[in-house]
């Protein structure tokens, strides 16, 4: 049930952040206590402000209103994403080179499943980062099937 209603309001959003050049992060379908959450998370180079965030919800609550593909109440959220952002996509990834990251893994790569270093390159689905063990700096691949959850860190060092 959640992921259709993502998926439907995936596309509901994509017309309306191609008008206005804005990038689609995530969409979480979530509860909180009694409360369901439909969260949207969008971006652009620069960053979002809060009248790009209320267009994309009022137009988009238009959208769902038409459609309703959601039964019951739930509230509406638009916003960006902040300084730590999620990677989701390869694209993700590629526009943040030389930016630093935090990767949780899968499965352990040197008996670790964590890592926090500075995104170097993505190439071949190859993620590689370069991370500090104690006072020493090393450089890894990771695959990015291993990866199980990505996002932009504030520093890491």
């Amino acid at each position: 049930m959640a992921n259709k209603i993502v998926e439907e309001t995936e596309q509901l959003l994509q017309p309306i952040l191609e008008e206005l050049n804005l990038e689609l992060v995530e969409v979480l379908y979530e509860k909180e206590g009694k409360n369901w959450f439909l969260r949207i998370y969008i971006d652009k180079a620069g960053g979002v402000d809060i009248e790009e965030c209320g267009t994309v919800s009022e137009r988009l609550s238009e959208k769902l209103d038409e459609i309703d593909p959601i039964t019951g109440a739930y509230f509406l959220e638009v916003s960006s994403p902040g300084v730590e952002r999620p990677l989701k996509k390869p694209e993700d990834f590629k526009a943040h080179v030389g930016d630093n990251i935090f990767v949780k893994l899968y499965q352990p790569i040197d008996n670790e499943k964590e890592f926090n270093g500075k995104l170097l390159s993505f190439k071949e689905d190859l993620v590689e980062i370069e991370y500090k063990v104690k006072t020493r700096k090393k450089t890894l691949e990771i695959p990015y099937k291993l990866i199980a959850k990505a996002n932009l860190s504030v520093s890491f060092d």
